[in-house]
């Protein structure tokens, strides 16, 4: 008999914790009650979603088989080859090892192994946990999908039978699995009560239900940065309607912005030590779009005595190289590649690294929770261009300003966080890091999700109102 769905054994466990605790809770509540309300309070009807500080996130898990999540890592373990995209010998996790992690290792999956900690959350949800998780979801604030969309799509990219046909619909198995979650998900009452503005999908790679997309984008959706959809954006612009702004299917206003999970072990402040390079950079030199900068910055800075640029892979040979380089330098260069940002940052980070972000265009995690002016240097591409101006700028930063920028560092280091402080892929993940602070993000999208909501509700059939632009 094939295991339950995952959804089905949250919402047993949930059911008996609730059978539980219901009559205990009442009774604390009645006697509380009586002995704490003066007599002249006029009872107040009670808001069904009090100040979001003071209450969890009530979640429902939609109904996916498993074959969908957890089977599918199940079938990246059983995959006899190592990825096409990646040489054979520099494969970190193909063929498996005996005892493998949950998630692959492959640092090309691995940054995007948001999906996984948010799900076990909610599977294993910690003591002081932002989120609970609800059987019914008529009770619920939001509406997880736990589909593993990233590696689904990675697989495809790396192991598909035809290499480039990606964007294919025809004998993709991504295709396939994006079209069954899309069909259940909007089948169910959950999805038609809102319209999907109250579902949550997680799609941390550029690539990640590529196909579907404009079919979910009323939802939550939590990505890494906006870049992957300027395509889009790009073919909605050129419309010659004067009376409508076509919006971007991606919004400040209700998706939210995660970390990568960096690939890179943390560095302790007590672990610092000397640091004699002044920048360091390590990748692929030559990107598209936004990321001809990059190649730009290359030119202008390779030359120089005390920046280290290099080029190389994510294999385990690089990674040795960027663990070195990023200790023992004071700033971390983040040019914009084929998309706003990388994994490069979060790593930065966690080597207590002073990150340098040249990209206009990058959006940060957690944004209005922290403050990244604290610990890193924003630089405009203008300014970047001009020579020498970037290392001026740097070596003019006085050692105090630089210390202060590194005790910040090692403040945030566990927000960004996915696993616990051991990095054991089967650990819980920490009660403060990353998973608690997007769940805590998510929470604060609910004021305008109900609205959107109720708005839509009062819309007459046959109604055209344009679409309008989320400015942020």
């Amino acid at each position: 008999m094939p295991p339950p769905p995952i959804s089905g054994e949250i919402r047993r466990a949930a059911m008996k914790r609730l059978a539980l605790l219901a009559v205990p809770a009442l009774l604390l509540l009645s006697v509380s009650f009586l002995l704490l309300r003066p007599s002249s309070t006029p009872l107040l009807p009670s808001s069904p979603h009090p100040d979001p500080d003071r209450r969890r996130l009530s979640v429902y898990v939609a109904d996916l088989p498993r074959a969908l999540n957890h089977g599918l890592l199940d079938l990246y373990w059983s995959l006899p080859a190592a990825d096409a995209r990646i040489p054979a010998s520099s494969d970190p996790d193909h063929p498996p090892p005996l005892g493998h992690p949950p998630y692959p290792a492959s640092p090309l999956i691995r940054q995007y192994s948001a999906e996984y900690w948010l799900l076990e959350s909610l599977l294993r949800p910690a003591p002081a946990s932002t989120v609970g998780v609800v059987a019914d979801w008529r009770d619920a604030d939001v509406v997880f999908v736990p589909f593993f969309a990233t590696l689904s799509a990675e697989m495809e990219l790396g192991w598909g039978a035809t290499k480039g046909a990606f964007r294919r619909k025809e004998g993709n198995d991504d295709y396939r699995r994006q079209r069954e979650v899309v069909d259940r998900v909007t089948a169910h009452p959950a999805w038609r009560r809102s319209g999907g503005r109250d579902h949550v999908f997680v799609l941390t790679d550029p690539m990640a239900m590529w196909h579907v997309r404009a079919e979910i984008a009323p939802a939550i959706l939590l990505v890494v940065d906006f870049g992957s959809w300027y395509k889009l954006d790009s073919k909605s612009a050129g419309s010659n309607s004067s009376n409508m702004i076509q919006h971007t299917q991606v919004s400040l206003l209700k998706d939210v912005i995660v970390p990568y999970t960096h690939l890179l072990p943390t560095l302790h402040l007590s672990e610092n030590t000397d640091r004699p390079t002044l920048l360091y950079f390590k990748g692929a030199k030559h990107r598209h779009r936004g990321g001809l900068v990059r190649e730009k910055l290359w030119d202008l800075m390779v030359n120089e005595p005390d920046v280290v640029m290099e080029e190389g892979f994510p294999n385990a040979t690089g990674r040795e190289q960027s663990i070195k380089g990023m200790r023992a330098s004071e700033f971390c260069l983040h040019p914009a590649g084929d998309t706003p940002s990388s994994c490069r940052l979060f790593d930065a980070v966690a080597s207590l690294c002073i990150p340098v972000i040249v990209s206009d265009d990058i959006e940060l995690p957690f944004e209005g929770m922290i403050d990244y002016t604290e610990f890193s240097i924003f630089v405009s591409v203008s300014n970047a261009m001009k020579p020498k101006w970037l290392t001026d700028y740097l070596r003019n930063i006085p050692k105090q300003q630089k210390d202060e920028f590194r005790r910040n560092l090692a403040r945030v280091q566990h927000i960004f966080e996915y696993e616990n402080s051991h990095h054991s892929s089967t650990g819980a993940a920490p009660e403060d890091g990353a998973v608690n602070y997007i769940w805590k993000k998510i929470h604060q999208k609910l004021p305008m999700i109900q609205e959107a909501v109720t708005r839509e509700k009062r819309k007459p059939e046959g109604a055209s109102i344009p679409l309008r632009c989320h400015c942020t």
